[in-house]
């Protein structure tokens, strides 16, 4: 049974050491305005990858029901959809409270932040498109269709149109966006948080 779950044991470790040390560990100061708000970056990013990495589960699993229309592949793929938009919810309110604290306000209308929510608004309408229909065989079939369409378009608008225009996030038009985000940027120290968290999360 512990051979079974090691990684969810190891996923439990990894978050407890970055929810404790992610608020120890020595973060450089790189402007006056990012300071400690910093730490967030162990947060907030992280629940983006994992969102990311739990959605394209869910695209194979929907996949897989078109190509063998098993059940079981249904239910994997609404189950991982479902955790990937609660992941993605809690990257829209850390990203919330991060922006109060560096840009003066939760919501500033910036091109990653609206992309974000329309992102999770495509997503949140799978879950009302699954609840609209009574037939299991016809709901997984246009589930899993909808699914597919829903993925690809986490790319145009989180990937490609916030970096098509000026944005305070990083990566764009004509902005170099916060520094405190730039890879380059990351101390020793961080990573020794971030990377564990990506893994955790």
């Amino acid at each position: 049974m512990l051979r079974a779950r090691w990684w969810k044991i190891l996923s439990i470790i990894l978050l407890v050491y970055t929810c404790t040390y992610g608020f120890l560990v020595k973060v450089p100061k790189l402007d006056d305005r990012l300071q400690e708000s910093i730490r967030n970056f162990f947060f907030h990013v992280p629940m983006w990858f994992g969102m990311m990495i739990l959605l394209f589960v869910s695209l194979v699993y929907a996949i897989k029901y078109l190509r063998n229309a098993s059940p079981v592949y249904d239910v994997y793929s609404m189950t991982y959809a479902s955790v990937g938009l609660l992941f993605g919810f809690l990257g829209i309110i850390t990203g919330a409270f991060w922006a109060n604290y560096q840009w003066g306000s939760p919501w500033v209308g910036d091109p990653k932040q609206n992309g974000a929510a329309i992102a999770l608004l495509i997503y949140f309408a799978y879950f009302v498109l699954r609840g609209s229909l009574i037939d299991t065989e016809k709901r997984a079939r246009l589930s899993a269709v909808y699914n597919i369409f829903s993925f690809f378009m986490l790319f145009p608008t989180l990937w490609i149109l916030p970096r098509l225009t000026e944005s305070l996030h990083p990566g764009g038009q004509g902005s170099e966006g916060n520094p405190g985000l730039n890879g380059k940027d990351m101390s020793a120290n961080m990573r020794t948080v971030f990377y564990p968290a990506v893994i955790g999360w």
